[in-house]
């Protein structure tokens, strides 16, 4: 589908000022001199449903993580430092049916283990050990958390960083950062729970809030939510998957509860960034 770009803002549209990947070398070297916190978003390619692409979970963290990124720069002392935001992991690791179908979906393609932690413990290590003094990796795909924390863990050990030294590293997923309030106001029958929350009304809402163009809102579906045992079971029963691969149905999604959720999760991410890194 064509992205219409009078409809995207700034949250969704990059900078020289806020992405590094439109950074000069020299700009970023003397950035780095003072207080330098990079965000990094962190997704996955994984089918959600017939209405939604499959790189949705790298395009709602790379959201997240610029509208962040925003919210902390407008705030923070600038003398003291500033954020940017770094490429995006656009794959993550394998789809638990419990939580996104499952790997064997179509259009779901995963990384091991090993290599999503050897990815987060290079990269984690290459800005550290370059002079920034923060890593925060924005996750947007739940399987992905333990790997990332692994590879930081490690990408810490390598560079002989202790507690109480002035570089660090923090990981953080969006949706842990959705009050009581907002969710109320989301789901006025009740919140289904994040187990379930898969190619459902929180993504699909917040896609139509930042990706207008990307939702194909006459293919959304309309079904009972996933009924799936307490326990994981490999190989998968795939009959166990809806096969539309949403585990909750996206209906009463809307661009206005993309707009709570996305004003809720970047505001309160960025006040615990703020306060955490000491940039006001």
């Amino acid at each position: 589908m064509h992205i219409d770009p009078t409809v995207l803002d700034a949250a969704v549209t990059s900078s020289p000022e806020r992405d590094l990947a439109f950074t000069a070398a020299p700009e970023y070297a003397s950035w780095c001199q003072k207080r330098s916190v990079v965000l990094i978003p962190v997704g996955a390619l994984e089918q959600h449903g017939p209405h939604m692409p499959l790189g949705t979970d790298a395009l709602l963290s790379h959201a997240m993580a610029r509208g962040v990124c925003d919210l902390m720069n407008a705030k923070a002392d600038a003398e003291i430092g500033s954020a940017k935001v770094a490429q995006p992991f656009v794959y993550g690791y394998k789809s638990q049916q419990k939580s996104g179908g499952g790997n064997h979906l179509p259009g779901t393609i995963s990384l091991d283990a090993h290599t999503l932690t050897t990815y987060a413990r290079d990269v984690t290590r290459g800005f550290l050990a370059q002079g920034v003094s923060s890593v925060v990796f924005v996750n947007g795909h739940y399987e992905n958390y333990q790997f990332l924390y692994e590879g930081v863990d490690l990408a810490l050990r390598d560079l002989g960083i202790v507690q109480g030294s002035e570089r660090n590293a923090l990981l953080l997923s969006y949706w842990d950062y959705v009050d009581d309030s907002t969710l109320a106001k989301v789901y006025p029958d009740g919140f289904p729970g994040w187990d379930i929350e898969h190619g459902g009304v929180l993504e699909t809402a917040l896609m139509m809030r930042l990706y207008p163009s990307l939702v194909n809102e006459s293919a959304m579906v309309d079904h009972p939510a996933a009924d799936l045992p307490r326990f994981d079971r490999l190989p998968v029963v795939p009959e166990r998957t809806p096969e539309t691969g949403c585990l909750s149905s996206p209906r009463g999604a809307s661009r206005e509860k993309g707009e709570w959720l996305f004003s809720a999760a970047t505001s309160a991410i960025a006040a615990d960034l703020l306060q955490e890194l000491n940039l006001t």
